[in-house]
């Protein structure tokens, strides 16, 4: 039986949606180029592959200890503030970088974004506050889908504008940035009535008592695990594939923002126009499992892929594993109080800043012992055969979960 509440208040989810859209679309401006741009101060391929993964480990660890602390501060004021905090840190973060005379700057930027990279875990807590049970996954997809139509824009774009100037995406980026800040002071409302506030505590700062919370929920410790492999697994993927398809391909920034526009597109289309079907044919369980196997199929072939359109092909034949977030999150979210949303959200994004953390490095290590290597070495493609092996643990610990355990209705 479902811990939450029955019903939830009147709210309209289109707000935060646009919200959210804005801010990937800047997001996702700068993610063509901020390699390249690394690579202006650095010398060679291992170091460019370096500082980008020192740099990525940064602002994962500065969202590891913000991005609980944010969470739970929303529970305790509401989501708006929050919200626009995040809005004004991502827009001073976007200038600094397309100021950035040298290295240090661009860390600095990074710092900045960490401390201010709220919006999706705050979403996610609006979205539950404003939605019943029943609807909640198809609310937690709607914002996946606007997470991906931010980056069916955001990419192509930031890899057209790079062609003109590397640092003109960052400043496109810190306008829309500055715009989405204005639209939320102005326009979007608060979700999280007076009522249903919870009380905030210092324990609430520590970042590892989030994890430690979520590690002690017995009743999921099985989902947990699963959407760390997942989420690790994707991260791996995030922080490596620019670097990956340029030292394999030799992919310019526009061709990159071509194959994120594919990705963007694609899971657009699966969170906003298909997950109420497959939800629907197939239960969460099902799609959650289904999604696995084919995100472990699909990032073996990538490692394996020896020719650029094959990624693409990829891209699009890998449908189910773009339901699995949603699906995961809702069967997590009915297992939490409603005055909890924010602070499990916050955790499950803390899950993501460890990834951040650690799988850039892990990532960049790895890519710069096989930078030297032919381009059509299957050995080059070692940072997807990591995230296929995470992938498949996850199956495993999935199944095993699904078979011990009733999912809430």
């Amino acid at each position: 039986m479902s811990t939450t509440d029955s019903a939830a208040p009147q709210g309209n989810l289109n707000f935060v949606l646009i919200s959210v859209f804005i801010d990937m679309l800047g997001i996702g401006l700068i993610v063509p180029v901020l390699p390249v741009l690394v690579g202006e101060f650095t010398g060679t391929r291992e170091g460019q592959a370096y500082w980008y993964g020192m740099m990525g480990a940064v602002f994962g660890l500065m969202q590891f200890l913000f991005m609980p602390m944010l969470g739970a501060i929303s529970d305790r004021i509401g989501r708006r503030p929050v919200l626009l905090y995040s809005m004004a840190g991502m827009c001073i973060n976007f200038l600094t970088t397309a100021w950035a005379p040298n290295l240090a700057w661009l860390f600095l930027g990074r710092v900045i974004g960490g401390m201010s990279s709220a919006s999706m875990s705050v979403a996610s807590a609006y979205a539950s506050d404003i939605s019943t049970p029943e609807n909640r996954a198809k609310s937690f997809g709607k914002i996946g889908a606007a997470f991906g139509l931010g980056f069916i824009c955001g990419p192509m774009l930031g890899g057209l504008l790079g062609t003109v100037d590397l640092h003109l995406p960052f400043y496109v980026a810190g306008a829309l940035s500055a715009a989405n800040f204005v639209y939320g002071y102005f326009v979007v409302p608060e979700s999280l009535p007076a009522s249903r506030r919870a009380p905030f505590t210092l324990s609430k700062l520590n970042p590892l008592a989030a994890i430690g919370k979520l590690a002690r929920r017995t009743d999921i410790r099985g989902l947990i695990v699963t959407y760390t492999l997942v989420t690790l697994a994707a991260m791996m993927l995030q922080t490596t594939w620019v670097l990956y398809t340029t030292f394999r391909f030799n992919w310019t920034p526009g061709q990159n923002g071509a194959a994120l526009f594919c990705v963007g597109l694609t899971a657009a289309v699966v969170q906003a126009g298909l997950l109420g079907i497959l939800i629907k044919r197939f239960g969460e369980v099902r799609l959650s499992v289904l999604g696995l196997v084919s995100g472990a199929i699909t990032y073996l072939l990538y490692g394996l892929a020896t020719q650029g359109w094959m990624m693409y092909v990829l891209i699009v034949c890998n449908v189910l594993s773009f339901a699995i977030g949603p699906a995961l999150q809702s069967i997590v979210s009915k297992s939490t109080p409603s005055n909890e949303q924010g602070e499990l959200m916050g955790s499950l994004q803390s899950i993501s800043s460890v990834g951040v953390i650690i799988m850039p490095l892990l990532g960049s290590a790895i890519l710069g012992e096989v930078s030297h290597l032919a381009s059509d070495d299957w050995r080059v493609g070692s940072t997807f055969y990591l995230c296929a092996i995470m992938q498949a643990v996850a199956i495993l610990v999935a199944r095993n979960y699904f078979r011990k355990h009733e999912v809430p209705a």
